[in-house]
């Protein structure tokens, strides 16, 4: 991942995250990657199709109602659901990866205020929480097949390790709607997420080579291994800044701890003296990693985020060079309103891909909202859900 013994110890850091997940392709240890490529092997999670066909709905048109991303679809292929139509009120089941950041916590409000929306047509909502454990995940996908649920979400911790638990589930005779990360079976009614990990990593590689000084070091930040949309977005950034030819000096997992992100970043600080671009895989600590430059005295360099409002807010105030790709948190609403199509056996579209849309300095004012907590999404998608703002605060 990085020159002589950095790239042992980058090397080292990625199999010690595999450990607990599914195991992406590592680079290859002993022999430094050439000059202006740090980046190592491709993930085994890209597929060269699947990434042409995201960038190709980056510019795409959704169908759907214009003023709800959340129930939009771009490029719809439609899926018969009339064998699971059934009568309700219904109880829907959900399981859930964890709420282990703020990303997850915006989404599971923003959802739960979507069955809040629907209480006429649903009876019962179970929530399952995994805390980020693959096998207790597991578990609780075969409990809630016992407990009479009529639609099942599943939001899967890791990809490989969590397919055979959904797997089970089809073979119930559930309709599975999976969302936000997926699992490699074909078998759920559909897969709901934005344009996906591929969108989101070529903007932010894209924005970073193009606005960082030819030929300077990169410092690429990640959270952890083996889930298949943030592998693909590192995918995506690794053929951006292979073809742009840029000095990736440092490919780090943070586990999204800000605590280590400061750290992280100020080491490759003193070790190269200038950082010249910053690349996320996810937003959720991108105001620590500029508290790192200003605490060091540089300048912060070119770099994404998210559309995090703490983010947004010090991308104004200290007019950084930034941009923000968007895995929008309106997301958390679809699911449920999939669910409820299906059980009226309506069709719906499999993939259901969301639009994704970016912020980026000519919008930013549109989506910085001061009156909501620094740790609230800008895309959220629930100003018109019951209990905004204060469910949110």
């Amino acid at each position: 991942m990085r020159r002589s013994m950095a790239a042992l110890a980058a090397v080292t850091l990625l199999s010690l995250g595999a450990c607990a997940t599914d195991e992406p392709a590592a680079s290859p240890s002993g022999s430094p990657p050439a000059a202006g490529s740090g980046t190592g092997d491709q993930s085994k999670f890209f597929v060269q199709a699947d990434y042409d066909a995201e960038l190709s709905l980056l510019t795409a048109t959704p169908t759907g109602p214009a003023d709800k991303p959340w129930e939009q679809v771009l490029n719809p292929a439609m899926v018969d659901t009339a064998k699971f139509k059934k009568k309700g009120p219904h109880k829907i089941c959900f399981s859930n990866a964890a709420l282990n950041n703020p990303w997850r916590q915006v989404g599971f409000k923003t959802m739960q205020a979507e069955v809040e929306a629907q209480k006429s047509r649903i009876k019962e909502f179970v929530h399952v929480d995994a805390e980020g454990k693959d096998q207790k995940q597991i578990a609780d996908i075969n409990d809630l097949l016992g407990k009479g649920c009529d639609a099942l979400i599943v939001s899967p911790n890791t990809t490989a390790t969590l397919t055979p638990a959904v797997e089970a589930a089809c073979k119930a005779g559930l309709p599975v709607v999976v969302f936000d990360r997926g699992v490699n079976t074909k078998c759920p009614v559909t897969f709901i997420n934005p344009i996906g990990g591929y969108g989101f990593g070529h903007v932010g590689a894209e924005f970073v080579s193009q606005k960082m000084k030819s030929g300077g070091k990169v410092l690429a930040l990640r959270i952890l291994p083996g889930v298949d949309v943030l592998e693909t977005r590192w995918s995506a950034a690794k053929v951006s800044f292979d073809k742009a030819k840029v000095d990736v000096v440092g490919v780090e997992f943070t586990d999204g701890d800000p605590a280590k992100t400061k750290k992280i970043v100020d080491d490759y600080i003193q070790r190269y003296g200038t950082i010249d671009g910053v690349w996320m895989d996810a937003g959720a600590t991108a105001v620590a990693a500029v508290e790192a430059f200003q605490d060091a005295g540089k300048p912060v360099p070119p770099m994404n985020g998210e559309d995090q409002l703490d983010f947004l807010k010090i991308w104004k105030d200290k007019q950084l060079t930034a941009i923000a790709p968007t895995y929008p948190t309106y997301q958390w609403r679809t699911p449920i309103i999939a669910a409820l199509r299906i059980l009226d056996g309506e069709q719906v579209s499999n993939p259901w891909k969301l639009p994704q849309p970016t912020v980026t300095q000519d919008n930013l004012d549109q989506y910085l909202d001061t009156s909501m907590p620094p740790l609230h999404y800008a895309m959220c998608g629930c100003t018109d859900l019951p209990g905004y703002p204060q469910r949110w605060k």
